[in-house]
């Protein structure tokens, strides 16, 4: 599943092709996603310029002066900038084509992503509850701290919950968990305002990296340009059972919690 890193290494991709151009065309080939594209899409976006292109945890939005698309990608969905004479492909669902001549494709093999329309995106059920970015100002250790004392949870259900912050998948909790030196089973409520600085920090060292180098392919993402992600191969715990440790060369645990494999160094990580 595309996370933070891949949708805003999607975003950059995009923004330069969309921001500032005026969509001529809207084609919904098929509108069953996981919520139904809305009836009128085409109405609603033909004639209009696109004015930015922005994110908020792993929605994309494409801005209008009327109000906002909201995309995202699901499972398995990419979206690509491609020329407009490009055939369409069996699992292409929606697609903009841009008074520039490119054609901005959306596919979803899954068919679990969206494509939805508000006139206020902040405001929509979607958003509305989300906690911070992990790369902005409001997110840190103190933050952290505040909203786990009490909690019984385990730290990495804890910051995989978009109401604490949001875009910490699975992979990228894997991560910073072990360069915070946090056994990811710990309590949330019992972990103190020092591992936490060191924890938020991880995070959003963690995420910047994957940024940087395009995301995570493990699966299915490709970015804008149909590219895979490297950050798989940084990669310091996930997807690295009974290999060493990069630290103690002990060999690596995994677990499972939520149904979701869980790697950790049973030393280092306490």
């Amino acid at each position: 599943m595309p996370e933070l890193p891949e949708v805003e290494t999607t975003r950059r991709g995009i923004a330069p092709h969309c921001e500032g151009q005026t969509i001529t065309r809207v084609t919904v080939r098929n509108p069953s996603l996981r919520w139904p594209v809305p009836d009128d899409l085409a109405q609603r976006l033909e004639g209009q310029i696109i004015r930015t292109v922005d994110r908020r945890a792993k929605y994309l939005f494409l801005n209008l002066d009327g109000g906002t698309v909201i995309v995202h990608l699901g499972m398995s969905g990419s979206l690509r900038v491609i020329t407009e004479d490009t055939p369409p492909l069996a699992h292409d669902h929606v697609e903009l084509g841009l008074a520039s001549g490119v054609t901005l494709r959306f596919n979803d093999p899954r068919r679990f992503g969206c494509w939805l329309w508000a006139d206020a995106a902040e405001h929509h059920p979607l958003i509305a509850s989300l906690g911070p970015e992990p790369l902005s100002p409001e997110f840190n250790g103190p933050l952290l701290y505040r909203l786990s004392r009490g909690k019984q949870t385990p730290v990495k259900a804890f910051i995989m919950d978009s109401h604490v912050v949001v875009g910490v998948g699975n992979i990228y909790a894997n991560e910073a968990l072990y360069k915070a030196g946090i056994h990811p089973k710990r309590k949330a409520g019992r972990i103190s305002l020092d591992r936490y600085h060191r924890l938020a920090d991880a995070i959003r060292e963690t995420l910047s990296a994957a940024i940087l180098m395009g995301g995570t392919t493990l699966r299915d993402f490709v970015n804008s340009d149909g590219k895979p992600g490297y950050f798989a191969q940084s990669l310091l715990v996930y997807g690295r059972p009974d290999e060493p440790c990069r630290e103690c060369l002990r060999p690596l645990k995994e677990i499972r919690m939520n149904n979701r494999s869980t790697v950790y160094c049973p030393r280092c990580q306490r």
